[in-house]
């Protein structure tokens, strides 16, 4: 029919972006409720004692850990995944000394598993003290039950 003439439907040339910020909404939940399970790097068993925290306006410190295997670890407060990597103790010794340049007055703590044997621990304050230049080290440990 020539009379006839259909409307012609108009073309959207938008993008819905309703299902991207759905998307981006579940993925920052996600992200916020494992987040806070990923801040230890190695699993180690403290051992108890009495002993004060580190004053709250301190600096977070430098955490040297000892695993019961006698494996190094640094954890420089940061969050990347350098927590969970090996060193050797040369390399502990670098990076504590490069960490300490940027901020002397940093604290460095010894985190050491409960069943570590005492030379590795030692070897590690050794190695802190004497090698990497570390004027004061602290041991971590457990709050105790009682």
């Amino acid at each position: 029919m020539p009379g006839h003439y259909r409307p012609r439907r108009k073309i959207v040339a938008e993008i819905n972006v309703v299902p991207y910020i759905d998307v981006m909404l579940v993925l920052l939940i996600i992200f916020m409720v494992t987040a806070p399970l990923i801040t230890q790097g190695v699993k180690v068993d403290l051992p108890q004692a009495d002993s004060q925290p580190l004053p709250k306006d301190s600096q977070p410190p430098l955490v040297a850990t000892v695993d019961a295997h006698g494996n190094y670890f640094l954890d420089d407060g940061s969050s990347n995944a350098n927590a969970h990597k090996q060193l050797s103790a040369q390399q502990m010794v670098v990076k504590v000394r490069a960490l300490l340049q940027l901020n002397k007055n940093r604290p460095v703590v010894v985190r050491g598993d409960k069943n570590a044997r005492y030379e590795q621990v030692i070897a590690l304050l050794q190695l802190l003290s004497q090698q990497a230049g570390v004027p004061s080290v602290g041991l971590m440990t457990q709050p105790d039950d009682h």
